[in-house]
C-alpha cells in the first residue's frame, strides 16, 4: 500500500538561510502522525510546505504516490488535503453553520456564473452541503450552536468550528496546526476523543503539529521530531520522550547528563 503522504529530501531556504534540510518521512493511510520539536525547529515551515503555503527549494512531496510539490492550497484540496490553523480565521458575525459552509467550496459544482444565475443544480448542491455541515456539527457536539453567531462561542469551540470546516471537503489527509493551543484540559480531552472517532469512522490520515505532549501521546501512532530544520528522530511518542537527543534538543545537554 502506497503511503498517503511521502516527503523525500525536502529543503527550504529563505535567501541564504536553511530553514529545512533534507527532511524525509512517510505517513501511512489511516495513521495519526505528530510533528514535534522545540521552538524554531522548523515544524510550522514544514507544515506550510506540505499544505502549499510555502514552496520548498528542492525535494519531493507526494500524496497517494502523486507529486504535489509546489501546488497551491486550492489545488492540494483536490488531492484530498485540508488543514486547520492555530488561530482560527472565522467570520465572527456569521453563524457557526455559515462558517463551516465556507469549507465546502471544493465540493460545489460549476463556477461563479452558475451560482450567480442560481441554476437548479446549484440549489441541490447547496442543500446537500448544508445537510453535511449540520451532520458534522452534530458529530463534533456543536449541533446546538449551528445558528449562533461565532463570536458568542469560546475559543475552544472556535477550534471545533474550524475542524468541521476542514472536514466538510471530505479530506483524506487532514493537517492540524496546534489544535490544543488555548484549550482547557477538558477541551483537550474532548478533542482527542473527537479525532479518534473521526479517524475510525472516516479513515482519515492526520498530521498534527503540537506542543501539548499529552495530546501527542494520546493520539499519535508515530512522531517526527525536528531540530534546527532537520529530522532528529522518528518513532512513537514514548520513544521520542525518552530519546537523549530529543531531551537535549528541548532541555539542553545538562538535562541529559542529569538523567544519565
Amino acid at each position: 500500500m502506497a503511503a498517503r503522504l511521502s516527503l523525500r529530501d525536502v529543503n527550504l531556504r529563505f535567501g541564504g538561510i536553511k530553514v529545512l534540510e533534507d527532511v524525509s518521512f512517510e505517513v501511512e493511510p489511516g495513521s495519526i502522525h505528530g510533528l514535534v520539536g522545540p521552538n524554531g525547529a522548523g515544524k510550522t515551515s514544514l507544515f506550510n510546505c506540505i499544505s502549499g503555503h510555502y514552496k520548498p527549494s528542492s525535494g519531493s512531496i507526494t500524496i497517494d504516490g502523486e507529486e504535489v510539490l509546489g501546488l497551491a492550497p486550492s489545488k492540494l484540496a483536490r488531492h484530498g488535503l485540508a488543514r486547520t490553523f492555530q488561530h482560527p480565521a472565522l467570520q465572527l458575525k456569521a453563524t457557526v453553520l455559515e462558517n463551516v459552509l465556507l469549507g465546502g467550496h471544493t465540493e460545489l459544482p460549476g463556477g461563479p456564473l452558475s451560482w450567480s444565475l442560481r441554476l437548479p443544480f446549484t440549489g441541490r448542491a447547496e442543500r446537500r452541503l448544508r445537510a453535511e455541515a449540520l451532520e458534522l456539527l452534530e458529530r463534533t457536539n456543536l449541533g446546538w450552536a449551528a445558528d449562533l453567531p461565532a463570536d458568542e462561542l469560546s475559543h475552544g469551540l472556535h477550534k471545533g468550528i474550524e475542524l468541521c470546516r476542514a472536514l466538510l471537503s471530505k479530506p483524506s489527509l487532514l493537517l492540524l496546526d496546534e489544535p490544543a493551543a488555548g484549550l482547557s484540559h477538558g477541551e483537550v480531552e474532548q478533542f482527542i476523543a473527537t479525532v479518534k472517532r473521526l479517524r475510525a469512522e472516516d479513515d482519515i490520515t492526520v498530521i498534527i503539529v503540537e506542543h501539548h505532549m499529552g495530546l501527542i501521546s494520546a493520539l499519535t501512532d508515530q512522531v517526527v521530531v525536528l531540530d534546527h530544520g532537520r529530522k532528529l528522530m522518528e518513532g512513537t511518542a514514548a520513544q521520542a520522550q525518552s530519546d537523549p537527543r530529543v531531551i537535549e534538543a528541548y532541555l539542553g545537554k545538562d538535562a541529559v547528563d542529569d538523567a544519565a
